[in-house]
């Protein structure tokens, strides 16, 4: 049995049922564990970052690269252990000027001089992606205190996107309080884009949507079932946002006629199944989708954290795919129980 088959049963079965493992989280965490990759953590200005940075070493979920200023770190975080964590300053890293130069050639083409990139191979993120670059990690993990834009931004020009892979989107992973949900069946769901593209056209929401379904089931171990999410459900409101979910849904299923997808359905006929006897009753999906995705930013990113602060879901991620090699940004209102959550995600890409 693989390994992405041996995950799906482990945190399925954590899912479904009180085991030896614990929740879905401490599932991943273990599988993290088992694979010991090495992840770069870019903000070690950030005392969250180090607190997780320590924390992951501890437990063993990953080997831990952090970026700043050894004496810095130490002076604002007194109390914490990071014997186990290697720290990098950029700044006078042996390995800058290799970097540097690999920074250059990777973008002179778009008029970046030599002097350039010695500059900007200084910057931590920068630097982390040029290090993933290189082989010198396995992943990165970024944005506690950065925004998107300046996560992902190295990425997109450094690491860039994986062979037939059109565009970057992400994913949260929705992990229900303790007690359950009584509309979560499997224990968890899949948000998504919730931290990345501002609009979608109909073949980018299509192509996020099978991108989402095939995490679902490496990352979480779920057997998806995609619910494609718009304020109509299957034609009860005529508007060319609703046009734009309908032919991304058409396109998906011609994409990938095995998957189960279906669409458009608004939130309620997603996930209710009392609902969607009204409003989707032909539907297979409908009334018990696990992978729910929004039509653009701003819905995929005010319903996460409406689930988060309101519904009490733990939000991990946004977690990005398509990525060559895998590449994470954090919520920079994230705790640091979420970046090692990150981080241990970020290890099973790799």
């Amino acid at each position: 049995m693989g390994f992405f088959n041996e995950l799906k049963k482990s945190v399925s079965d954590a899912v479904r049922k009180i085991n030896e493992s614990g929740t879905v989280i401490e599932t991943i965490k273990k599988k993290a564990q088992e694979r010991q990759k090495t992840i770069v953590l870019c903000e070690g200005e950030d005392s969250r970052v180090v607190e997780a940075a320590a924390k992951c070493v501890e437990e063993k979920v990953a080997k831990i690269i952090l970026l700043g200023n050894a004496e810095e770190i130490a002076g604002r975080n007194p109390d914490v252990d990071l014997s186990g964590v290697e720290i990098v300053d950029p700044l006078t890293s042996p390995k800058l000027a290799d970097y540097a130069n690999l920074l250059y050639e990777l973008r002179k083409a778009k008029g970046m001089t030599e002097e350039q990139a010695k500059e900007q191979a200084k910057d931590a993120t920068f630097f982390g992606a040029l290090m993933l670059k290189s082989g010198d990690a396995d992943g990165m993990v970024s944005g506690a205190c950065h925004s998107t834009a300046n996560t992902l931004r190295p990425a997109l020009q450094i690491i860039k996107t994986a062979p037939g892979v059109k565009s970057v989107s992400s994913f949260n992973l929705m992990v229900a309080p303790a007690g359950g949900n009584e509309y979560c069946e499997d224990g968890m769901f899949i948000f998504a884009d919730c931290g990345l593209n501002p609009t979608y056209t109909a073949e980018g929401l299509a192509e996020c949507a099978i991108a989402t379904a095939k995490s679902a089931r490496e990352i979480a171990g779920l057997e998806p079932r995609v619910a494609m999410l718009s304020f109509s459900s299957v034609g009860s409101a005529k508007h060319d946002l609703v046009t734009n979910v309908q032919e991304a849904t058409r396109i998906a299923k011609e994409q990938a006629p095995d998957l189960k997808i279906d669409g458009e359905l608004q939130f309620d006929a997603a996930i209710v199944p009392a609902v969607a006897k009204l409003k989707a009753p032909m539907s297979e999906v409908a009334g018990h989708a696990n992978v729910l995705i929004f039509p653009d930013l701003q819905s995929g990113n005010i319903g996460y954290k409406i689930a988060e602060r309101l519904g009490h879901f733990e939000a991990i991620g946004p977690i990005c795919q398509g990525f060559a090699k895998p590449v994470n940004d954090l919520s920079r209102g994230c705790k640091a129980s979420d970046i090692v959550c990150a981080v241990a995600v970020t290890a099973l890409q790799a």
